[in-house]
């Protein structure tokens, strides 16, 4: 009896779950027909090259730059792995 119960609760989770994911694939279906995108901004290239231009003179931490410069220390990193990427 136990056992019946647990599977119950289990499959009415399983069942929400399910409606959630329907509700937020279909707000996001509906939010990208009018023009909305998802997800954070992109960093500033201005910015970026700006900020990759101290990083290379290093005569400040990474912090520092990050902090002159509004660009977050992930997209600095990033930027700093594709400019390595292209020039080997």
């Amino acid at each position: 009896m136990l056992f019946f119960f647990f599977r119950m609760m289990a499959s009415m989770a399983e069942l929400e779950r399910d409606i959630i994911s329907e509700r937020t694939q279909a707000g996001l279906k509906a939010a990208r027909t009018r023009g909305k995108l998802g997800g954070r901004p992109k960093a500033d290239q201005a910015k970026l090259e700006y900020a990759y231009h101290l990083y290379q003179q290093k005569k400040l931490t990474v912090k520092e730059i990050c902090d002159k410069t509004d660009v977050s220390r992930t997209s600095l990193y990033r930027f700093i792995d594709e400019q390595k990427q292209i020039t080997n």
